[in-house]
């Protein structure tokens, strides 16, 4: 059986690529949402939601997506603390995969970093670098500050610990500290490095993507897959069985 998606932010770069390869996937577009266009048009014909678009669209379409009883894909990122908190609220009575990045390589680089932190003691300093093109608006990446959660949660380190870029004379780096660094510019579609910097050697994890249909998949595959499963809140290492 064909899936049949809404998809929200159909016109983005994610969009676009999840449009392109649908079809590929077992899947297709049932009802494309653009800015402005109203997806409770769409909402009763379609097997599952797709969100790829803007923070402040998410909430209305789980709320939507609720009333109707449609499990949601949520691949916005760039929400506020606030704006996730009440997306949780309303996403308790739904399945719903919620995942900052939906390559199957991110995914693993997750895993791994977090099996790192763990066996590296604090000596290893860890620092986040990403890149992206210059259109990306949110910095850093969604994609990072999953891997900066992870090395915290990992080194049962508090909230804050973490290092936004560094300029002018900032002294020796301080015990506990994560340093975060996002790049921007040309087409890069996305790069992400963590280093464990010890002494006499650093730890270097990376995945560099270099087609954007890598996350059209991933996120096609979670579509497929939420669509079994009982209410609650997944993420991509639930999809990929890697939990």
């Amino acid at each position: 059986m064909t899936l049949k998606i809404l998809l929200n932010g159909c016109n983005g770069r994610m969009g676009r690529a999840i449009s392109g390869i649908a079809s590929q996937q077992g899947a297709e577009i049932a009802f494309p949402v653009d800015v402005g266009d109203d997806p409770a048009a769409g909402i009763e014909g379609c097997d599952v939601v797709v969100d790829f678009s803007l923070p402040t669209a998410t909430l209305s379409l789980i709320q939507l997506a609720s009333g109707a009883n449609k499990p949601v894909v949520i691949g916005t990122t760039g929400h506020t603390p606030e704006q996730r908190e009440q997306i949780l609220i309303e996403a308790s009575s739904l399945p719903v995969v919620w995942a900052n990045n939906f390559s199957v390589g991110v995914n693993l680089l997750f895993y791994l970093t977090q099996k790192a932190a763990s066996i590296l003691d604090s000596s290893y300093n860890p620092e986040i670098v990403e890149m992206h093109h210059r259109h990306k608006v949110d910095a850093p990446s969604g994609t990072a500050v999953r891997l900066l959660e992870i090395v915290r949660r990992a080194r049962a380190l508090e909230p804050g610990c973490e290092q936004h870029g560094r300029e002018g004379v900032t002294g020796a780096r301080p015990e506990g500290q994560i340093g975060v660094h996002a790049l921007r510019g040309g087409d890069v579609v996305g790069e992400h490095t963590v280093h464990f910097a010890g002494e006499g050697e650093r730890i270097e994890l990376s995945h560099r993507a270099s087609d954007r249909s890598i996350f059209a998949q991933g996120a096609l595959r979670a579509a497929h897959w939420v669509l079994s499963q009982p209410p609650g809140l997944y993420d991509m290492q639930d999809v990929l069985g890697l939990k």
